[in-house]
């Protein structure tokens, strides 16, 4: 289909698309942790220009911790929002987010609530 629409681009899906949905996923991913991250709330959104903003302050503070987000200072990320709506299901939120120690713990609750409710019967 590619080579269709354009015959003379010589793109190939391998490698070149999915180099890109790569590049966008880790763009997004940046942008998305600015917005949702622990202690992150001063961080806004321009919808009309398409920009994450902030204080110069916070701005020098963030990029000092987070050098790969320096490029999203005065550069538009367009498709934010519907690229959430593709990435954001396969990310865990502080909210949802557990620690592996949490999950063994879980399942061990599951497998003695399993026990406790088991009955058994002699004949």
């Amino acid at each position: 289909m590619l080579e269709k629409v354009l015959p003379n681009a010589m793109l190939k899906v391998k490698p070149n698309l999915e180099s890109k949905i790569r590049t966008l996923k880790r763009d997004w991913s940046i942008v998305y942790d600015m917005f949702s991250g622990k202690n992150n709330s001063s961080f806004g959104c321009d919808k009309h220009r398409q920009l994450v903003v902030a204080e110069d302050a916070v701005w020098n503070s963030y990029i000092s911790s987070h050098k790969e987000t320096a490029q999203f200072r005065h550069r538009s990320f367009l498709y934010y929002d519907q690229l959430t709506v593709i990435y954001a299901k396969d990310r865990a939120t502080v909210k949802d987010a557990q620690t592996a120690a949490d999950i063994i713990e879980e399942i061990n609750a599951k497998d003695v609530a399993a026990t406790n409710s088991q009955v058994i019967y002699y004949f």
